[in-house]
């Protein structure tokens, strides 16, 4: 990885050296605004940014599914509505892009696994992290006992003000919801992203001291994240990605 290049890492993996696990900024390829699905030059420069050959680097094309691909190779074809990829293969980073929604990036210390997680309030009630840890356990035989989980930044649940379909939605599928509901001063009701998918996986087996929460909100941290509900849909993304080394 390019020292120079802006960068977050997370604590919960520092103790592994077989594993690359990162989130882009908008410092980190110092250019305005970032699409990576609409501009293949732009996967290039990451690669260059993280040492890796740019055929490494695998995107799904999102489209808030809870739909997770297991991956034994890179793929030759686009992967067409998918959230979340997980492998056992080395060199494989498999990345996923946001600007408000959540990136959550798994480690089976264990068993070698990875996944990488694109959960905006669709895919955190359809439950696409609970989807992911299952199929690591089914799949590879994982214990989620040695499952490490980072929840990466993501619209913080002090702005995050949704309507009476999410809130529903919310108190359907999600283990202690209320947890993740709070009004404000005008009644309205705000979610909280990151603890809705901390319950989900504490509810599939991920132990709490498993589990880093970030808790950077990419809305107010406007000089270093990109938000599509402060600058629009069009925005750029951030880029958060795992890989065995």
């Amino acid at each position: 990885m390019d020292k120079g290049r802006a960068l977050i890492s997370y604590r919960i993996f520092e103790k592994f050296d077989n594993l690359l696990a990162f989130t882009t900024v908008k410092e980190t390829l110092d250019v305005d605004s970032v699409r990576f699905s609409n501009e293949p030059g732009n996967k290039q420069k990451l690669a260059e940014a993280l040492n890796l050959p740019d055929e490494s680097l695998v995107f799904p094309k999102q489209t808030h599914t809870n739909c997770v691909l297991e991956l034994s190779e890179k793929p030759d074809d686009p992967i067409e509505e998918t959230d979340a990829l997980l492998t056992n293969q080395p060199g494989l980073c498999l990345c996923v892009q946001t600007a408000d929604c959540v990136p959550i990036l798994l480690f089976d210390a264990e068993k070698k696994v990875v996944s990488a997680v694109h959960a905006g309030w669709r895919g955190t009630v359809g439950k696409i992290v609970e989807v992911a840890v299952q199929k690591m356990l089914r799949k590879y035989s994982s214990n989620p006992e040695n499952i490490f989980a980072a929840i990466g930044p993501s619209i913080s649940p002090e702005i995050y003000e949704v309507g009476d379909e999410v809130v529903a939605a919310a108190r359907n599928s999600i283990p202690n919801a209320e947890l993740t509901l709070s009004k404000n001063g005008s009644e309205k009701f705000h979610f909280n992203l990151w603890e809705a998918n901390r319950q989900l996986l504490m509810n599939n087996g991920v132990p709490d001291k498993n589990i880093q929460v970030l808790a950077e909100c990419s809305f107010l941290e406007k000089d270093k994240y990109y938000s599509a509900r402060r600058e629009g849909v069009d925005t750029g993304r951030m880029v958060s990605g795992i890989m065995l080394l």
